[in-house]
């Protein structure tokens, strides 16, 4: 439980370190945070943004000083009325889970959208569907 603790402590900490950088230096670049406690405990947080006209992506990371930590990659992009995106959640120890959507307008006013997410041990599920203008008569 001490261990938990100190790891939501220094978390939060970072959190908090990181949500004092202005909005627009966090468009225009990322960056790290690392805490250090006694004992050895404490941890590095990154961030790296990069946006671009059509599309962005975000890569998050923590990692702690026992060699715990997980990654994170957002992003998407998008032109003419579609979208793809997805993130991905990387462990250290390897395991990898996320989503990827892709959406798009159609010319007659409805959309479609599809979404497949996908857990550690590989299993994966697709909801996909469309949305239309009209609504739907009783």
């Amino acid at each position: 439980m001490n261990k938990f603790l100190t790891a939501a402590i220094a978390s939060a900490t970072i959190a908090a370190t990181l949500a004092t950088i202005p909005a627009d230096a966090q468009q225009r670049r990322g960056g790290s945070v690392s805490v250090q406690g006694s004992a050895g405990h404490g941890g590095t947080v990154s961030r790296s943004v990069n946006r671009q006209p059509g599309s962005s992506s975000v890569t998050r990371g923590i990692q702690t000083n026992s060699g715990r930590g997980a990654t994170t990659t957002r992003g998407g992009s998008w032109s003419n009325g579609s979208y793809t995106g997805g993130t991905t959640h990387t462990t250290n120890s390897g395991a990898t889970f996320g989503r990827t959507t892709t959406a798009t307008a159609n010319g007659d006013g409805s959309g479609s959208a599809s979404t497949t997410l996908t857990g550690p041990n590989g299993q994966s599920r697709t909801v996909s569907g469309t949305v239309s203008t009209t609504p739907p008569q009783y």
